[in-house]
């Protein structure tokens, strides 16, 4: 094993985790428990193919199950918190809003906005990652941008959608 190979991604597979889990420390053991299985399934991962695309794989994977195993998020009535979800206009401020309304979207639709605008991966290669197809990578991209564009604008309510779950 090429240790070399594999610290290069680290700091991509921190900035994902990062903004994916909205908590610094989250984020570290997001990227700790991705390195160790990367480090024992290592043999899995053929030379030929892109380690940062089989890497962002493995945390993908990872994140999902850790959320299957966590309680269900509280929610929030928006109404009692709305004062301090919009801040000022101003460069700071909007930042923090930015990183507030990522965190707003649901997860799927947040997974393929990061892996895309934030790690710069193609569609096929976020379709690999999170093991959909491209249309799906597509059409989740074009709903959280514009849901991201809603919540910035301040059109759509900051409800956080992604602790619901579709019932069909």
């Amino acid at each position: 094993m090429d240790t070399h190979l594999l610290i290069d991604q680290i700091p991509g597979l921190r900035r994902y985790a990062r903004v994916l889990t909205g908590d610094a420390w989250a984020a570290d053991d997001l990227v700790q428990d991705t390195l160790e299985r990367a480090c024992s399934k290592w043999r899995l991962w053929a030379v030929d193919t892109d380690l940062r695309a089989w890497l962002f794989t493995l945390m993908h994977n990872v994140f999902a199950n850790q959320a299957r195993r966590a309680p269900p998020r509280a929610t929030v009535d928006v109404d009692d918190v709305a004062h301090e979800l919009r801040g000022a206009d101003g460069g700071r401020d909007q930042h923090i809003d930015l990183q507030r309304c990522v965190l707003l979207l649901p997860d799927d639709q947040r997974e393929v906005l990061l892996l895309i605008a934030l790690e710069d991966l193609s569609y096929a290669q976020v379709a690999k990652i999170l093991d959909i197809p491209i249309g799906t990578v597509m059409s989740r991209l074009s709903r959280a941008r514009s849901r991201l564009h809603e919540l910035m604008d301040g059109t759509a309510p900051m409800v956080n959608r992604s602790g619901l779950r579709r019932l069909k």
